[in-house]
């Protein structure tokens, strides 16, 4: 009797998960016009990609650009691995554009906890980054919804680049890919609340995450210049946010659907996510700056 009673609650918590699995995938296509859009994601992409372009041009003229094919040259020259030559001059842009300087953190330019989000230092470090983005982003966007969404590419960033702060003062720190992590986070924490709704449990899906997880921060052990703690921050983080925040619907009395995880029933929640961001931004000024 005890194994029949087991049997029946396992069937129906794998029912509730499917239920609000498939709920999720398809919730976008219940609102209409540019709410169906990941508006959110694409404004993301194509403002990084213009801050780039401006990055790079500056960075073109700080090494001697004076025409059109200079200015190509030295940006293409650059485009996977940035010349020992050249180092100088890009990092001086990316600083005055606002990038991770521990120093000028700590002179009170706070905004540059978040501004490397949006600066890259060559054309490969933005084409992966906002490839990744667009590709994740537009699926989590549809998922979490716009606003959710914001929130965890937002925090999620800020968080690494308060973790490169603290555990990388010496460098001089851009990219979204601390972000990135952390949306990876955040559907790596849905597939888990949803395992039942995929075959074998799920476990084929958590390990395809967690081999994609572990791969991309073993790039960081050989090759130069990348900020795992930055990468650590974002994807932890993001995990807590997909906790919190990833959809998970259930059956109210009414054969309704809600979603327990909506902003409108975790509001606080939000604020909370927000003001632990700024504390937690504040211990690691404490803490470096004395």
């Amino acid at each position: 009797m005890e194994n029949i009673y087991t049997e029946i609650n396992t069937a129906s918590r794998t029912m509730r998960s499917q239920m609000s699995y498939q709920k999720a995938l398809s919730q976008y296509r219940s609102v209409h016009g540019l709410s169906r859009i990941s508006w959110v994601t694409w404004g993301v992409v194509t403002g990084t990609i213009i801050i780039w372009c401006v990055t790079a041009y500056q960075f073109a003229l700080a090494t001697g650009a004076h025409n059109a094919h200079d200015i190509i040259a030295a940006v293409m020259n650059n485009a996977i691995n940035i010349q020992d030559k050249d180092n100088n001059a890009l990092s001086s842009v990316l600083i005055a554009f606002g990038a991770k300087d521990n120093d000028l953190i700590l002179q009170g330019q706070y905004w540059r906890f978040v501004t490397p989000i949006f600066l890259h230092a060559n054309l490969l470090h933005v084409g992966l980054n906002m490839l990744n983005l667009a590709v994740l982003g537009v699926f989590l966007e549809r998922l979490v919804g716009h606003i959710r969404f914001l929130l965890i590419y937002v925090t999620t960033g800020i968080v690494s680049i308060i973790a490169s702060f603290y555990f990388m003062p010496q460098e001089i720190s851009v990219g979204a890919s601390g972000a990135i992590f952390g949306l990876v986070g955040a559907y790596s924490v849905f597939v888990l609340m949803h395992r039942r709704a995929f075959r074998k449990g799920g476990i084929p899906a958590l390990l395809w995450l967690i081999i994609v997880i572990v791969g991309n921060l073993s790039i960081g052990f050989f090759v130069p210049n990348v900020d795992n703690y930055a990468h650590l921050g974002g994807l932890l983080s993001g995990c807590l946010l997909g906790w919190w925040f990833t959809p998970l619907y259930t059956l109210t009395q009414d054969n309704t659907l809600i979603d327990k995880h909506s902003l409108s029933r975790r509001w606080p929640l939000a604020l909370l996510t927000i003001a632990g961001t700024l504390i937690l931004a504040i211990i690691a000024r404490l803490f470096i700056g004395g």
